[in-house]
């Protein structure tokens, strides 16, 4: 739909209307409700961090992975209850996957650049992908060499 015309101050025509001048209203407290504030945000993304997903997410997030999108989207039906939140969760999950496989693949290409040895640093984002990435090497062979360890 067309954005509204100026009112012309005539009753009759395309622009018919009576010429008014429009009221700025001060901001209201209710206007802010639903916002996410930083604090919030940084609450939600440190239990996200710490309680990991729910069960129900992580079907979600293997049909995805298969690429069953209309199951996963029925198994967040059944367990949010309407279509709009399971489509909101579904694309949640999708996200958490691309970002997921992003930082995989990342990881992947500096530990086969720490291998070979020559990369240039090109800027400060790449300098914080390579500790990132050196960060979590470190983390996996740490990780997994008890387990290698108590084979023996």
């Amino acid at each position: 739909m067309a954005p509204p015309q100026a009112k012309s101050g005539l009753f009759v025509g395309i622009n018919k209307g009576h010429v008014v001048t429009k009221r700025e209203l001060p901001p209201r407290p209710s206007d802010r409700k639903g916002k996410a504030t930083k604090r919030v945000t940084f609450v939600r993304g440190l239990i996200r961090e710490v309680a990991g997903f729910a069960p129900y997410e992580k079907r979600i997030t293997e049909l995805l992975k298969v690429g069953k999108d209309k199951r996963a989207l029925k198994v967040a039906k059944r367990k949010l209850g309407t279509h709009k939140r399971a489509k909101k969760k579904r694309e949640e999950m999708a996200g958490v996957l691309r970002k997921m496989s992003i930082s995989l693949a990342c990881i992947e290409f500096f530990a086969i650049v720490l291998i070979k040895g020559t990369f240039k640093f090109v800027g400060e984002a790449m300098i914080r992908l390579w500790d990132t990435a050196i960060r979590e090497l470190s983390d996996r062979f740490i990780r997994s060499a008890p387990a290698a360890e108590k084979k023996k």
